[in-house]
């Protein structure tokens, strides 16, 4: 009889040997057919995500990173790990990384106790970042920095540096790195940073191991990677898993696996690692600035039948079955003012295009002067004029767009709009969508949530003013927690309206307004979100033609009664809370960011700072991130003292999926619930954000949308 330990050893070998054989045989194999045309120095098609995620190899990365533009989900599992990933490239050369790691076998790290019965296996969230600050040429590799999970636990973090070149189908990658690829774990930061590289570079560099691997890959849907892998699995690990290393101990550091990508968007990896375990690896990615459906505007053909009408309501019809409401038309002379609301179209030049297109194919030649004025809330937003020997030039490709704008005007501080009899009145607002959200490290259970519908109805009874009220239903709700709010709670009891399988989002009047100076403002009062009710109110106005956006903002508002949602939880006026804020945010349309600085006092009184980033993608696709700076000596407990509330957003458009435009947009924010620092109530408008592309730099950004033909 063979000894068990034989056994293994003959198996390892024989799957060494297989892999091997398989290797050889492709690398001979495509030096027979390999299309001298892929030969080129790029990352793709070696830009794949590794286990953690990170663009890379198998469990090491290289210095690839995702194209721009490029989000990617995933979820891999090599024993004693499965990893739960993201990764997306905001700006070219820069990915960012966000995973959740689960250690099967394992208990949590909280004490254990009826609290933590049912939390499972313990979890790690980290996020890595990588950047790619010297792109491949033809005599020299791509060079990329990267810094992994370089917050808090840092139970998988490192710093590294690293290199990639091709000699197609051949991709080397050699790197190095400290923490986990390193000669010793990292220690924690608590809520701080820590990035040795740069404070501590001569211990970084004695820290630090080589790691790296070949790619091989003959044709686009399949590779093989062979990679070697320092990592010090019974020394980074810590003690948690430290009884399954002893009993799996890693008996190689070479890595070996290949990769299968069927569609342009999906791929599944399979590998051998550490030389007794077997890994899988599901990744998706997707273009975000592509949809899923290509966007079709369809042209507006006049029925005969209505030819015969006053041109006012021919032009009318046309702009409402176009997807525009509030429509006010008004001609004089040789002149034509459009007064409109867009309902319709994600970005409001392409609603100039539209409106644009009609109007050329409608209006008799005796009008020249073409007036268009976009409304919001019946609250003129920009104008835009030009003339019609203009249009039709451009209409026929003689004007490029440039040529175009440069002999038309865009006026952004219109106030006022002629008085016009106004058609298609849209008095009444209303909708309906899907909502889901998450709850995440509760130590009831590390994942629960609900899903379910929400929905909202507004009278817009004149012009910047609208009654709403909102609800939400959850057919799946289980979210719930045995953890006590902290004192004096404004955000840490959340659970507590959370839990609702039914409720009253908001209940609320709100007037926005807009002066000659381009100064705007804003009023709301009543149910203003699911926690508070009473008086919010903001002012902002755009500079330097929207670079700049600045205003102040203050809330004055009480807290509702989770289990009676018309009533406070204490009707004194003065138990109350306030909010009161400087607001600035930084326009870069150049790159699509935005930078945004809150600075004042928050719901809970802890003054300070609030920093956000927004990367916009060409399809309306957005995603923001946010670290804060404020005083918590004002908590006593230790969950609020000492911490910096951070999060992220993202907000999907609907027009990726439906192959029409849409105004629509779904939001999804993951941030602690847990905690009262820094915390602001949530509003309904946000004057920002209402201005938001319609100033002169964004509108000349996107002018191109004016000219997207209709299809054939």
């Amino acid at each position: 009889m063979v000894p068990l330990r034989v056994a293994r050893e003959n198996m390892r070998s024989d799957v060494k040997e297989i892999f091997f054989r398989i290797s050889l045989f492709t690398v001979l194999l495509a030096f027979l057919v390999a299309d001298p045309i892929c030969v080129l120095a790029a990352d793709r098609p070696f830009n794949r995500a590794n286990n953690r995620g990170m663009t890379g190899l198998l469990d090491t990365p290289n210095a690839r990173v995702l194209e721009n533009g490029t989000f990617r989900v995933g979820i891999s599992q090599i024993d004693p790990f499965r990893y739960y990933y993201g990764a997306i490239s905001p700006l070219k050369g820069l990915e960012i990384e966000g995973r959740f790691t689960e250690e099967l076998g394992t208990a949590g790290l909280m004490p254990k106790g009826p609290t933590w019965a049912n939390y499972g296996n313990n979890k790690d969230k980290a996020i890595d970042i990588k950047y790619q600050f010297l792109p491949e040429g033809k005599y020299w590799p791509a060079m990329a920095i990267g810094f992994m999970d370089p917050h808090g636990t840092r139970l998988y973090g490192s710093q590294y540096l690293v290199f990639s070149k091709q000699i197609y189908p051949f991709d080397f990658t050699v790197g190095l790195g400290n923490g986990l690829y390193g000669k010793q774990r990292l220690s924690s930061t608590g809520d701080g940073w820590k990035v040795e590289m740069f404070q501590d570079p001569k211990q970084w560099w004695s820290d630090a191991q080589f790691f790296g691997g070949i790619e091989f890959s003959p044709w686009s849907k399949f590779s093989f990677v062979v990679e070697y892998n320092p990592i010090k699995y019974d020394v980074n690990y810590g003690n948690l898993l430290k009884k399954y290393f002893e009993d799996h101990p890693a008996s190689s550091k070479i890595n070996v696996g290949m990769r299968y990508k069927p569609f342009d968007w999906a791929e599944l990896d399979v590998s051998y690692q550490r030389g007794n375990q077997l890994g899988v690896n599901l990744s998706l990615a997707f273009n975000l600035d592509k949809p899923l459906i290509p966007i079709f505007d369809l042209r507006y053909v006049e029925k005969e039948e209505y030819k015969f009408n006053p041109m006012t309501d021919r032009l009318s019809y046309a702009l409402y079955a176009s997807g525009f409401r509030d429509i006010g038309i008004k001609i004089v002379g040789s002149e034509i003012w459009i007064v409109a609301s867009n309902t319709r179209y994600f970005y409001n030049m392409r609603a100039v295009g539209i409106i644009l297109k009609v109007l050329n194919s409608l209006l008799p030649e005796d009008i020249q002067n073409i007036n268009i004025i976009l409304t919001e809330d019946s609250i003129p937003i920009f104008r835009f004029c030009t003339e019609r020997d203009n249009l039709r030039n451009f209409d026929q490709e003689i004007f490029k767009v440039n040529e175009f704008l440069y002999l038309s005007q865009i006026q952004t501080d219109i106030y006022q709009a002629p008085k016009t009899k106004k058609h298609y009145r849209q008095w009444f607002d209303y909708g309906i969508k899907p909502e889901f959200q998450t709850y995440f490290n509760d130590p009831s259970g590390f994942f629960k949530g609900r899903a379910g519908l929400s929905g909202w109805m507004g009278l817009k009874p004149w012009k910047g003013a609208s009654l709403s009220v909102s609800g939400e239903v959850f057919a799946w709700n289980d979210i719930s927690s045995n953890v006590g709010a902290a004192p004096n709670p404004v955000r840490s009891d959340s659970v507590l309206y959370l839990q609702k399988d039914v409720g009253l989002s908001s209940l609320m009047f709100e007037q926005i307004g807009k002066t000659k100076y381009e100064i705007f403002g804003k009023i709301a009062a009543g149910l203003l979100e699911t926690q508070y009710g009473g008086l919010d109110a903001e002012i902002a106005t755009p500079l330097f033609g929207g670079r700049i956006l600045t205003g102040v903002s203050g809330s004055l508002v009480k807290k509702r009664d989770p289990d009676n949602p018309l009533s406070f939880i204490n009707n004194q006026w003065n138990d109350n809370y306030k909010t009161a804020f400087v607001n600035t945010r930084l326009n870069l349309p150049e790159i699509e960011v935005a930078l945004d600085v809150k600075a004042g006092r928050f719901l809970a009184g802890d003054k300070g700072v609030r920093i956000t980033a927004t990367k916009y993608f060409s399809q309306g696709f957005m995603m923001s991130a946010w670290y804060s700076f404020t005083d918590t000596s004002i908590f006593s407990d230790s969950i609020n003292n000492g911490y910096h509330d951070k999060g992220i957003a993202i907000a999907i458009p609907l027009r990726l999926f439906l192959g029409r435009d849409s105004r629509t947009a779904y939001s999804y924010s993951f941030s602690p619930w847990t905690r009262d620092v820094a915390q602001d109530i949530v509003h309904r408008t946000e004057l920002f954000n209402f201005i938001g592309r319609n100033t002169k730099r964004y509108i000349f950004k996107d002018s191109d949308l004016i000219s997207i033909p209709y299809p054939k």
